[in-house]
């Protein structure tokens, strides 16, 4: 299927339909962090003047056409701040959770995820992930045990109605909770690509005590992330940007949930 592009309120391209999403080796390491390649991915262009926060206010550029554009200067600055910190907690051996609940970022973040071999949610925060994380942790072996019992056909010993079932649920918990699935505790960090839509696992984080790395568009408060990170957070060219940067400082991961599991191929065999 094509992709399909829209113009957003940016003046940049999002994706309506975002094809499979990779990120290759050998482009994240020639990847350059310039004023140029940040041009070119869009990452300047903020919201509407009349929709900016005062607190961005100190990493905006100026106005026009009464689209707030951003400091790319500072974007450098903040970014490379960002990826040590990021860098630091791998280096520890900690995890870092990647949030990317919009819909355009859903397959980027998932992606940038695998690559890194670091958990992820997509599609919907689920409440309670930090602050209920035990609960989470024993939902999350549920749906692991589940998955292996249906790989090893353990579920024929059912009705073809119950295997249907079984299969429906494992498919709804997958979409919540399968890419939290080699989070065996709470991440050293968090990653989300947009303050305002994420905002319920930022305050998670907050609450708990979780270091919140994030993308700030000039419509949020950049505060309440300890390492903003001033940019597009719409434009699907200035997302691949930024996380591909971020892909680059955390390295290549054991790609240990590369490809979900293919449940429909055993909803045929029912």
């Amino acid at each position: 299927m094509d992709t399909q592009k829209t113009q957003d309120v940016h003046g940049a391209e999002t994706l309506q339909h975002s094809p499979l999403v990779t990120f290759e080796e050998a482009d994240i390491n020639q990847l350059e962090l310039t004023l140029t390649t940040l041009l070119k991915s869009g990452a300047h262009f903020g919201h509407q003047k009349a929709r900016r926060h005062p607190r961005m206010d100190e990493y905006i550029y100026g106005t026009r056409n009464g689209i707030s554009i951003i400091d790319l200067e500072k974007t450098i600055v903040k970014l490379h701040e960002a990826l040590e910190f990021l860098a630091r907690v791998r280096r520890e051996g900690k995890q870092i959770l990647f949030v990317g609940t919009k819909k355009q970022s859903c397959d980027l973040v998932a992606a940038a995820a695998r690559y890194c071999g670091m958990p992820y949610v997509v599609g919907r925060w689920l409440g309670g992930t930090f602050t209920n994380f035990e609960n989470i942790k024993k939902r999350v072996k549920y749906l692991i045990k589940a998955e292996e019992s249906l790989a090893k056909g353990e579920f024929r010993r059912y009705t073809k109605f119950e295997q249907m079932k079984k299969v429906e649920e494992i498919e709804k918990m997958e979409r919540k909770m399968g890419g939290l699935k080699t989070m065996a505790e709470l991440p050293g960090a968090v990653f989300v690509t947009d303050l305002k839509e994420d905002d319920l696992a930022v305050k998670e984080a907050r609450r708990v005590g979780i270091p919140v790395i994030a993308i700030a568009d000039t419509n949020v408060d950049p505060t309440v992330a300890h390492y903003p990170i001033p940019a597009n957070d719409d434009a699907i060219s200035s997302l691949r940007f930024i996380l591909a940067h971020v892909c680059k400082a955390l390295g290549k991961g054991v790609a240990s949930q590369d490809v979900p599991m293919p449940l429909t191929e055993h909803k045929q065999q029912i």
